[in-house]
């Protein structure tokens, strides 16, 4: 197995390591760039001997190690990214950003909350001037995800959580999408799909997406008076197998990278049908 180091490092200087975005579009590119760097560096891990190294680069001012640093730091923060408390998925670490580069928000399944919602709403009134995305990070293997889908499949199930109403109010959120997709499963590959093998994992996979691209929508809605290019809402799944951001698109059957939510019905439609084509959906339909 090769030998992978990630270096965070700074130096004392009064420039700053990195440029902060610019745009939205800048942004989102930042984004995209550094999971491809990330994903590049691992792969391959077990192959026999070598070494990779990553170095990021750390402004010394976010850290508060400039001579003269007094008081409390200033957040400059240029993404807020929405993402599940799962602990395999590092936020920071998957996009290859340091410390006061993205505002993170963790809850189970990315559930757009009232606490959710006013801690963005925290961060696009207070950072103004330096956030310029908001992502909603969803991942594969989806714990709460998996949860929905086993009470849609098996109603009984639900039984036990009865009694625990925040974790029933999470449920009761996500099981809209994974109706949603159910339907559209059954409607692009017959009803007979609910008894082939790999039904239970598309559906979670399904849903995974369509609740993060239905999250990134609702927060596009709560800032349609921003300038798009100053701020926009993304959203992508990371994928826990390959380290890389999936996202459907129609005529991409791999689909990586974020993108932006669907605006309207259309091309929330036009999503549907991406999630269907894709080769992660259809592998697990029909694995020959």
């Amino acid at each position: 197995m090769k030998t992978v180091e990630i270096t965070y490092r700074y130096e004392a200087r009064d420039t700053p390591a990195r440029l902060l975005p610019g745009d939205s579009g800048a942004a989102l590119a930042r984004l995209h760039d550094g999971n491809k760097a990330f994903a590049a560096l691992l792969e391959g891990l077990n192959d026999e001997g070598g070494a990779a190294r990553r170095i990021v680069q750390v402004d010394p001012r976010d850290l508060g190690l400039l001579p003269g640093d007094e008081g409390a730091l200033r957040q400059r923060p240029f993404a807020a990214v929405l993402g599940c408390s799962d602990a395999r998925v590092p936020v920071e670490l998957i996009f290859n950003e340091g410390p006061n580069d993205l505002f993170v928000i963790r809850v189970a399944g990315n559930g757009l909350g009232t606490d959710v919602l006013g801690s963005l709403k925290y961060a696009v009134e207070h950072l103004a001037g330096v956030l310029k995305l908001i992502v909603v990070l969803g991942h594969s293997g989806c714990g709460a995800l998996s949860a929905a889908v086993d009470v849609f499949l098996n109603p009984t199930d639900y039984l036990p959580f009865a009694t625990k109403h925040s974790l029933r109010e999470i449920l009761d959120r996500l099981l809209v999408v994974v109706l949603a997709s159910a339907r559209k499963l059954q409607h692009v590959f017959g009803p007979d799909v609910v008894r082939r093998p790999g039904y239970r994992d598309a559906l979670i996979e399904a849903a995974i997406i369509t609740n993060s691209a239905f999250t990134a929508h609702a927060i596009q809605r709560e800032i349609a008076d921003t300038d798009p290019n100053s701020l926009r809402a993304a959203y992508g799944i990371y994928l826990l197998d390959s380290r890389e951001i999936w996202t459907p698109r129609l005529g991409q059957p791999k689909g990586t990278g974020l993108a932006v939510p669907p605006r309207d019905l259309a091309e929330f439609i036009e999503l549907s049908d991406a999630i269907m084509q894709s080769e992660r959906i259809t592998s697990l339909i029909d694995p020959d």
